[in-house]
């Protein structure tokens, strides 16, 4: 069992940079990828980017590929989501997610997340 707590959202102004951060409670293994989802108000959860746990292969979504990096502390047991030039769209509740059977493909699905935290969310005004 994986606990993550996401902290780091706020209110910043279109153009700023966020930089998230998701503290995993137990262990995990090279069977683990974790990754970051958004739901804005109104529309579904989306997938923005997902890391594998042991080697940092990574995987964005066109919309914040360039001003993104997605990585990850093993010492810590964390992973970061940071985003520069914010734009209003990147408004949402940004949700960690690790699957804990990762098997060589990062899925951009959220039903293949098998544990979830509560989300932060991120405000980025115009």
């Amino acid at each position: 069992q994986v606990q993550l707590v996401e902290s780091g959202g706020g209110l910043v102004q279109a153009g700023d940079s966020l930089k998230l951060s998701c503290a995993a409670s137990g262990y995990m293994g090279v069977n683990y990828a974790l990754a970051w989802f958004r739901q804005a108000p109104g529309k579904e959860r989306e997938f923005v980017a997902a890391i594998t746990w042991d080697r940092g292969f990574n995987t964005y979504i066109e919309a914040v590929r360039g001003r993104s990096a997605i990585s990850r502390d093993k010492a810590k047991n964390t992973v970061y989501l940071e985003i520069d030039s914010l734009k209003p769209e990147d408004t949402a509740v940004y949700y960690c997610a690790a699957d804990a059977h990762f098997g060589g493909r990062l899925s951009r699905s959220a039903a293949d997340y098998d544990f979830w935290g509560q989300g932060t969310q991120v405000t980025a005004s115009s």
